[in-house]
């Protein structure tokens, strides 16, 4: 269960990432609903994933997964720069979050 928390906390993450960028394009009440909202929930979640798991791991991963979700997200949705850097930092950034996971 905390497993699946941290998760849906994640993508309520890059939710409110998305949000946040949309919302500073273009200020309306959709958009900043969209990143209150997405944030809102993912701290919601990540808070429930503490019952079941270490507070550093839970944190990591979640941190880990956003970061990973949001950049990848911007290079597609919003056109930022898809350089072979950026994609091997994101990869390094799945690599230490997959091996936080496999040794809790």
């Amino acid at each position: 269960m905390g497993w699946l928390l941290v998760m849906l906390a994640a993508v309520s993450e890059i939710i409110g990432v998305v949000g946040l960028k949309m919302y500073s394009q273009t200020k309306s009440l959709r958009n900043g609903a969209i990143y209150m909202g997405g944030f809102g929930a993912s701290f919601g979640f990540l808070y429930a994933s503490f019952q079941y798991l270490q507070l550093s791991v839970a944190y990591a991963v979640w941190i880990g997964i956003g970061t990973a979700g949001a950049v990848l997200l911007s290079m597609f949705l919003f056109g930022e720069s898809k350089s072979k850097s950026r994609l091997i930092s994101v990869a390094l950034i799945v690599i230490g979050v997959t091996g936080l996971k496999a040794m809790s």
